[in-house]
């Protein structure tokens, strides 16, 4: 396969999109990193926790952690990183019309273009989700962990994810009083893990609960909540008040799809893995030829899927780009995709396994 001259760009740099930086680097590409934030590697520097798992998934290892190898990797090999740049359109031929630091505006015409735009988190309206205190766990999570600041003296999570249940204990470590976690299903949807360190600290959960509203006068005074039914009707007679200056919403994640949307790439419909997401198969590869799309923007999951993901994606975008023989191409992509499968085992992967697998397998792939 001949070799490509042009360059290929990554348009996120979390840590899906640096990894997919990283593998087209060190094949030789030319690469171009963008992203539209002053700092590169996304919800890594929001992490403080430890990762579980195996060795080869960086288990043991803070999330701010694994960004700092990953940025020092990308520093090495010579990485063009465009910070403070932001992708507004996406042409046919894989053109890519950017903005730098919203001063100059240029196109680039790209190679392969993989998309690492993550997700946006869902938010929950509802009388008095207006007023300040009320946020989203994720700002939470930046508060503290980025900017040391602390949203609130007090605080109801709302959901029981992995996400609301890791700021929870963080807001813990920070210093806040988490006055409960509330969780509209039945049972608990956070690993048990990260469940168990919050419950030792005291902290109620309450199942089978919602938010109605806020009250206050200038900001978060009162949080009332109240059970629901099978189908999520709150109960009249079961409202409880609670005296909270924060609220934190967390009730799960949607694929950030614009830029996939621009490029032209066919969408489906996936709740298991966060809902409208671009179609891809085994190699990430979406409808448009060219385009890829990891980690979140191909499904909600975890830090460590994304990175494998986009591992993978830059191992054949290489190929397709003629800076890698097809052997080499087929015995690291074998390797990824076992990473890949491992992790998504276990009691909380399976149900991301089997959506995963249907997605792949309408296109022609097999995830295994």
């Amino acid at each position: 396969m001949a070799r490509s001259n042009k360059p290929a760009i990554v348009v996120g740099a979390g840590p899906a999109g640096l990894c997919a930086a990283i593998e087209l680097k060190k094949a030789g590409a030319s690469v171009i990193l963008m992203d539209e934030n002053s700092k590169p590697g996304g919800q890594l520097f929001k992490q403080i926790h430890k990762f579980f798992g195996s060795q080869e998934h960086k288990a043991g290892v803070r999330g701010f952690d694994i960004g700092r190898e990953l940025l020092a990797e990308s520093m090495e090999l010579g990485m063009d990183v465009r910070l403070d740049t932001e992708v507004v359109g996406i042409q046919k031929g894989l053109q890519v019309w950017a903005v730098e630091k919203r001063e100059k505006s240029y196109t680039i015409d790209a190679g392969a273009l993989i998309l690492a735009t993550g997700a946006t988190e869902n938010a929950l309206s509802f009388p008095g989700w207006t007023l300040p205190g009320v946020m989203t766990a994720g700002c939470a999570q930046t508060l503290i962990n980025v900017h040391r600041v602390l949203p609130g003296k007090r605080v109801l999570m709302v959901g029981s994810g992995n996400v609301g249940v890791i700021v929870a204990y963080q807001l813990l470590q920070a210093g806040a009083d988490v006055a409960a976690v509330i969780e509209a299903a039945p049972r608990l949807g956070g690993y048990g893990v990260h469940t168990a360190k919050v419950r030792r600290s005291g902290v109620p959960f309450h199942v089978s609960s919602t938010i109605l509203k806020a009250e206050g006068s200038q900001s978060v005074e009162v949080a009332v909540i109240a059970k629901v039914d099978e189908r999520f009707n709150p109960i009249p007679g079961t409202e409880t008040s609670l005296e909270v200056d924060t609220i934190c919403i967390a009730v799960g994640l949607t694929p950030s799809i614009e830029l996939a949307s621009l490029a032209g790439c066919e969408m489906m419909y996936v709740p298991e893995l966060g809902g409208t997401m671009p179609r891809h198969d085994e190699f990430l590869r979406s409808s448009v030829p060219g385009v890829y799309v990891v980690g979140d923007i191909a499904g909600v999951e975890e830090a460590s899927t994304a990175m494998e993901e986009g591992r993978l994606a830059g191992i054949h975008a290489a190929f397709s780009l003629g800076c890698m023989d097809e052997a080499t191409m087929k015995e690291r992509t074998g390797e990824t995709i076992r990473r890949l499968w491992a992790l998504r085992q276990g009691m909380f992967g399976e149900k991301r396994h089997l959506a995963k697998k249907r997605v792949v397998e309408k296109e022609g792939g097999n995830l295994r």
